[in-house]
C-alpha cells in the first residue's frame, strides 16, 4: 500500500460547546484533498487531539471522513494507544468500517523497552489485515523505538511504513536499511526535505493544512531532479514549519494551525481541553507568520 508521498494529519473540528462539529468536518475534508493535495488523511492522530476523543467519537470520525473522501484519498485511522489490547479493539473496529490503514503510535506513559514495543506493534498487526504505520514519536511518549525495533517490525508483512520524529540520523538509519517497499515518512514538517534526500519516502504534515500545495512542490522537486527548487521552497517554507509550533513561545499543537485555518477561512473551532488556544501575542505572530 502507498499512501503518498504528502499525508495530512487532519485536526478535528469542534463548535463552540468541544463538540464535533460535523459540517465543518465535511468542509476540512474537501479542502485537505481538493485544494491543498493531500493525498491521504490521518484521522484522530496527535494532530486530530486524540487523548481528548472517546472511543465512539473516533469510530463515528473514521466512518464520516471515509464516507466524505470517497475515494479522492487514502483515510488512516489513529488507532494506537498505550494498551495493546484496546489498540487492537479499536484497529479490528477501523477495519470494518473499511480504512485503509491504521497509525499506531509507540505507547507513552507506561514506558516499555523494546521488547514490549516490539511485541505490542506485532500483536496488533497480527489481529488485522489492514496496512500498519509505526509511529514514533519520543517528545510525547518518553520512549523512543529503536532503529532496531523499527527494521525487525518491518519485516511483518503488513507494517508497511513508519512515521519517524526521533532524528534525521534515525530516519537515515532506517531508510538504509529497511526493504524497499518499507516506506519512512517524516513526522517533522522542518525536516521533510532532509527525509527525502537520506531515502525517506514523505511527509506526514501539520503544515500541509494550510500550504499544502507549496509542500507538494517541493516533493515533487526534488523527485523530479530540481534539487535547487526545492530547496529554495523548503526555505521559504521553514517560518511556518517552525512557527506554528513555536510561535514565538511552544504552543502545543494543534493550537496554532487551527488558528491558521481560522485565518484562511477554514474556521474548525478551537481546541479541547487540557490544550487552549493561542494568546492574543500569539495570534498576532501567527497572522504575521501567515502574511
Amino acid at each position: 500500500m502507498d499512501f503518498g508521498r504528502l499525508i495530512t494529519a487532519m485536526v478535528t473540528p469542534f463548535d463552540g460547546d468541544g463538540e464535533i462539529n460535523w459540517e465543518a468536518t465535511s468542509r476540512l475534508v474537501d479542502y485537505l484533498i481538493e485544494e491543498q493535495k493531500s493525498e491521504a488523511l490521518v484521522v484522530c492522530g496527535t494532530t486530530g487531539e486524540s487523548p481528548t476523543l472517546s472511543e465512539e467519537e473516533k469510530l463515528r470520525l473514521f466512518s464520516y471522513v471515509l464516507e466524505k473522501a470517497d475515494g479522492r484519498c487514502k483515510i488512516i485511522a489513529g488507532t494506537g494507544s498505550n494498551s495493546t489490547k484496546n489498540s487492537i479493539h479499536l484497529t479490528k473496529e477501523a477495519e470494518k468500517i473499511g480504512v485503509d490503514g491504521v497509525l499506531l503510535v509507540v505507547p507513552y506513559y507506561n514506558k516499555p523497552n523494546q521488547e514490549g514495543l516490539y511485541r505490542h506493534f506485532s500483536a496488533i498487526a497480527a489481529e488485522t489485515t489492514l496496512p500498519c504505520i509505526l509511529y514514533n514519536v519520543p517528545s510525547r511518549t518518553s520512549v523512543s523505538m529503536s532503529v532496531a525495533t523499527t527494521l525487525r517490525l518491518a519485516e511483518i508483512p503488513n507494517i508497511v511504513a513508519t512515521k519517524e520524529c526521533a532524528s534525521v540520523d534515525q530516519i537515515t538509519l532506517i531508510a538504509s536499511a529497511c526493504a524497499d517497499d518499507f516506506h519512512v515518512y517524516s513526522g517533522d514538517d522542518s525536516a521533510g526535505l532532509a527525509t527525502l534526500a537520506v531515502g525517506g519516502h514523505g511527509i506526514i504534515s501539520v503544515a500541509s493544512h494550510v500550504v499544502g500545495v507549496e509542500m507538494s512542490e517541493m516533493i515533487e522537486a526534488f523527485i523530479s531532479g530540481n534539487v535547487h527548487r526545492a530547496g529554495e521552497l523548503h526555505r521559504q517554507l521553514f517560518p511556518v514549519f517552525k512557527g506554528l509550533f513555536e510561535c514565538p513561545q511552544p504552543l502545543p499543537n494543534p493550537s496554532a494551525v487551527k488558528y491558521a485555518l481560522e485565518l484562511r477561512g477554514i474556521p474548525v473551532g478551537s481546541v479541547r481541553l487540557p490544550l487552549v488556544g493561542p494568546s492574543e501575542d500569539e495570534a498576532e505572530f501567527i497572522k504575521a507568520l501567515l502574511n
